[in-house]
């Protein structure tokens, strides 16, 4: 007695594609829990957080948190074998940088592991829109101080600019 199944509606998967770089993070964070980073930024973001000087010569391997805890734990840093003594001397600031990063006291302290350490490619700038900026809106723009957020927010403006009529929400056309 087997029942044959009625043809079921076709269901219609979700949302509008996404960029490769976008769902990165979503795939890179089992690899990079694994190595102790609860949050993959940390490498992603070494330039910002310890500043340029030091990351050309140091690369974050992993954060050893003791059993059961995610603070004091051990930073492991790859560094480039004649920088490591200057290093030792910069881990404290480099503790409080990582630290203020966290928010809470993530690192006690700093382990170092001479290689050749491998800087992360500089991120890639997308190309400025061709299109201008509403003139009611390029006013407004030019008293936000912070260049980056000031840079978004003519972008944003210059695709709400581009749109016609109201958002389609819900994916259905």
């Amino acid at each position: 007695m087997t029942k044959r199944k009625e043809a079921e509606p076709e269901i219609r998967r979700g949302g509008a594609a996404r960029a490769v770089g976008a769902m990165l993070p979503d795939v890179g964070r089992a690899s990079f829990r694994r190595f102790g980073f609860v949050q993959s930024s940390v490498v992603s973001r070494w330039p910002e957080i310890v500043g340029e000087r030091y990351a050309d010569v140091s690369t974050p391997e992993s954060i050893r948190f003791p059993r059961g805890l995610r603070e004091n734990g051990v930073l492991t840093l790859v560094t480039d074998g004649a920088h490591a003594p200057m290093m030792q001397h910069v881990a404290p600031a480099i503790m409080d940088r990582v630290n203020r990063f966290f928010g809470y006291p993530a690192v006690a302290r700093v382990q170092f592991r001479q290689a050749a350490a491998v800087a992360p490619p500089a991120p890639r700038r997308a190309a400025p829109s061709l299109r201008p900026i509403p003139v009611e809106l390029g006013d407004s723009l030019r008293a936000v101080a912070d260049p980056e957020l000031r840079a978004c927010l003519a972008s944003l403006a210059g695709a709400l600019a581009a749109t016609s009529g109201p958002p389609k929400l819900g994916g259905k056309p």
